[in-house]
């Protein structure tokens, strides 16, 4: 099952409490606060796994939670920090708070992760409130309450060249003999469900990806059909192939092109303004729309657009067409590095390190007994 949108609850640790506690030993009457501080509550982490290419495996649980902060403790020992939970999701994800619409993160790379809701802070142990005029603090600090929020999670498959078509153009067909994605092929409309991605190897060190979503109708931007749903799933290509067989029975070539280009218009005029090829396929089938496809290749060639024909049955024009895809994929990726800022010299701040377990207790062989209180108890702030 292919899921690409979900909403979940997220909920991280709290801190731990810090610790009321007094330093009691053999002669030592009045021994001062020994109060530990309490650990840090876990945060939640989204993180990228490369294997995944759906949100199926968060689709079983609502809520999620990550590990609250230990108490700290007398003798001056910190509680240990919550466990953090770490989600992990396909490439290509974005994470938004479902509340405000902001996106917490665009999970573009195979090491992306991002912390969407943080620990709270352990609260400090009574040790730290010592003065000159109040030498046994009889109040520690409680842990602060972890962040709670909604999430709504988009996936975006991460593609370099998006398929576009009617439903039944030979979409499918297509990327089965260009890779070796093997989507579901048959002679009836909508027989692609869900996005499927091929890796296409252009030359024996070249290679591109290739994404397939269901086909379009008129008004799929509206909801008709299964499209609008998928076409944010090519937003992320470079280039788009507009595919069109010449011998659909319901309208002529030049009216297939126009429509496809209005449907993704109205969807996203960045997806419109994508650079697009267009393919007439099904070479191998006879039909009597030469009129109609000279209409159109003429508009194509004014607008310095290219086209070509293609047999997914004979093989014409395919190879063609992928060495023509990897030239335009290698084009736009060289303009896009191209529109990059200059990365600086200077070095960064470290990075985060996620899913660990912080701040161990260290137990005392020899440690001195000491008197623990109710940190609850006798709160002054």
């Amino acid at each position: 099952m292919f899921i690409d949108e979900l909403e979940i609850h997220v909920e991280a640790g709290n801190g731990g409490n810090g610790a009321l506690s007094f330093r009691r030993e053999k002669y030592v009457e009045f021994g001062g606060p020994d109060g530990g501080d309490g650990g840090n509550g876990g945060s939640v982490i989204v993180k990228v796994r490369p294997e995944f290419n759906t949100l199926l495996p968060l689709r079983n649980r609502r809520k999620y939670k990550a590990g609250h902060g230990r108490n700290g403790r007398g003798d001056n020992m910190t509680g240990a920090t919550g466990e953090n939970l770490i989600l992990e999701v396909p490439a290509g994800t974005i994470v938004r708070d479902r509340e405000s619409g902001t996106i917490l993160g665009d999970l573009t790379l195979a090491d992306s992760s991002v912390i969407v809701a943080k620990g709270g802070r352990g609260g400090k142990g009574n040790r730290h409130f010592v003065s000159s005029t109040h030498q046994a603090p009889k109040f520690a600090q409680p842990g602060e309450e972890g962040e709670t929020l909604w999430l709504r999670l988009e996936l975006k498959v991460l593609a370099d060249v998006g398929l576009v078509g009617f439903p039944n153009a030979g979409k499918s067909t297509f990327i089965s003999r260009i890779s070796a994605a093997k989507p579901k092929v048959a002679d009836y409309p909508f027989t692609t469900l869900k996005p499927n991605l091929g890796v296409v190897r252009a030359t024996p060190v070249e290679n591109f990806v290739v994404a397939d979503i269901p086909g379009i109708i008129e008004g799929a931007h509206e909801g008709a059909g299964l499209g609008l749903r998928f076409l944010k799933h090519i937003e992320r290509t470079s280039i788009l192939l507009v595919m069109i067989d010449p011998a659909d029975p319901e309208r002529e070539p030049d009216v297939c092109y126009r429509v496809l280009r209005n449907e993704l218009n109205s969807f996203s005029t960045k997806l419109s303004r994508k650079p697009h090829l267009v393919a007439f396929t099904k070479a191998d089938v006879p039909h009597e729309r030469q009129e109609a496809i000279a209409r159109l290749t003429e508009t194509l060639r004014q607008a310095g657009i290219h086209w070509a024909t293609l047999s997914s049955v004979t093989g014409e024009g395919i190879q063609a067409m992928v060495y023509e895809l990897n030239d335009r994929v290698k084009e736009a990726k060289a303009a896009r590095a191209a529109e990059m800022p200059a990365v600086s010299d200077e070095e960064g701040p470290a990075p985060e390190k996620v899913g660990e377990s912080a701040c161990e207790e260290e137990a005392q062989t020899s440690a001195p007994d000491h008197e623990e209180i109710d940190p609850l108890d006798e709160l002054d702030f």
